[in-house]
């Protein structure tokens, strides 16, 4: 008589066309022998399913290990077992208690060779590819507008955490699309208020500089810009100098410019979305409120907070109603909103593409650079340039199939 060897697990592979029904089958004979499931996870792609079980195991797995290889290929599935060893689960419970991260890539098409990339740095990284989803329709999409996703769970402990954000900054850079990289928490997958910049974040131009077109004083105001942009001006004074430069202007003037910037590419989808989930939104602009609130009605925003542009006898006088909204206003009237909503920071998402919008996105939980400036880059948690802002709502797990049935209603 043979003597049994006990087996302390074993991990089941399924592979095959993907069907109904495969996985209840399944689950259902070890439901029926009482085989306790330490682990599963499943993919389907293009069709094709991998299922993975480990199961916690007695002395005796043989006539387990039959009926279930006869029921997979009665399923049209191949099965196989590997023994794992207590060693072997040790090192994955070990595992599971380290650092979770999600790494979402962005872009107008996903390429092998961009996901080489950051898998590669991954690796480097001693970090461990846990799950891989794509969020997109497709990869390589047939509209050269359209958006392509592929989100990674990823966990580890990193040495270098910030050398290895600098890698995805630079590869991203590199390779014409956006890395996400975050912390996997609870706060990631609750996310309660978006803050948006508006001039060059949410609508495609800076209302200033039209207004002094429109003053012919654009080149005046265009040095003054390019001086705070050396560090010879904070805002406030470039700010004040700039709108002194707009006095007299007439105020139907003023109006004539709320339908003549463009909304930033994919804003009504983002708003309308993030409306949709409950989400609250606001703009904290350093522009004007006059163009802000303008916004605020075409999109349902719910806050609004921007300076207000100053006009007498029908002309604009050349001052703002004070205080200024800077950069250390924004990042205030963020908190506040947070607060009166009940709101932690951590649930914030912050929005901007400016030097005087760092102090908002740093304190966010989720600080995002949108196209912006090489500084901004480099200070915001996360740097979005390749796709439209539609492309934010990947950052917070939504896949495009999740809206279809909104967007076609």
């Amino acid at each position: 008589m043979t003597s049994s060897i006990r087996i302390d697990a074993v991990l089941i592979h399924f592979a095959g066309h993907d069907a109904p029904g495969q996985t209840a089958a399944l689950t259902g004979i070890l439901a029926e022998q009482g085989v306790r499931i330490l682990d599963i996870g499943q993919a389907v792609v293009h069709e094709s399913l991998a299922l993975g079980i480990l199961v916690e195991v007695g002395e005796d797995f043989a006539a387990v290990k039959s009926m279930l290889t006869e029921r997979a290929h009665a399923l049209g599935l191949q099965a196989s077992f590997k023994t794992v060893p207590h060693g072997s689960l040790e090192h994955w419970a070990h595992r599971r208690q380290s650092q979770h991260f999600i790494i979402t890539v962005l872009g107008r098409a996903i390429t092998a060779r961009q996901l080489a990339r950051v898998s590669g740095i991954l690796t480097r990284n001693g970090m461990n590819i846990d799950r891989i989803d794509r969020l997109s329709g497709q990869l390589m999409p047939e509209d050269t507008g359209a958006n392509a996703c592929v989100e990674l769970a990823a966990s580890g402990d990193p040495l270098a955490e910030a050398a290895m954000r600098a890698e995805f900054l630079a590869a991203a850079q590199e390779l014409s699309i956006d890395i996400a990289f975050q912390h996997e928490s609870i706060f990631r997958r609750n996310r309660r208020l978006f803050a948006f910049d508006m001039d060059s974040t949410l609508i495609q131009g800076e209302v200033i500089d039209e207004l002094a077109r429109m003053a012919g004083v654009g080149e005046q105001v265009a040095r003054i810009t390019e001086a705070a942009m050396r560090g010879e001006l904070n805002f406030d004074e470039s700010f004040t100098r700039r709108v002194a430069l707009l006095k007299g202007l007439r105020s139907e003037r003023v109006l004539t410019l709320l339908r003549s910037i463009p909304l930033a590419e994919g804003a009504e989808r983002l708003i309308r979305t993030l409306r949709l989930l409950g989400y609250k939104t606001a703009i904290l602009s350093g522009g004007f409120t006059f163009f802000a609130r303008d916004l605020q009605e075409r999109l349902g925003i719910d806050y609004v907070h921007a300076n207000e542009l100053e006009t007498a006898g029908g002309e604009v006088t050349g001052m703002v109603r004070p205080p200024i909204m800077n950069g250390a206003r924004k990042a205030e009237k963020l908190e506040e909103i947070a607060w009166a909503e009940g709101f932690s920071l951590e649930q914030c998402v912050a929005v901007g593409d400016g030097a005087n919008d760092i102090p908002m996105l740093n304190l966010a939980g989720m600080g995002i650079a949108y196209r912006a400036k090489p500084l901004v880059r480099e200070k915001a948690g996360q740097a979005i340039s390749a796709l439209g802002l539609d492309g934010l709502l990947y950052l917070v797990g939504v896949r495009d199939w999740d809206l279809r049935v909104h967007e076609s209603a």
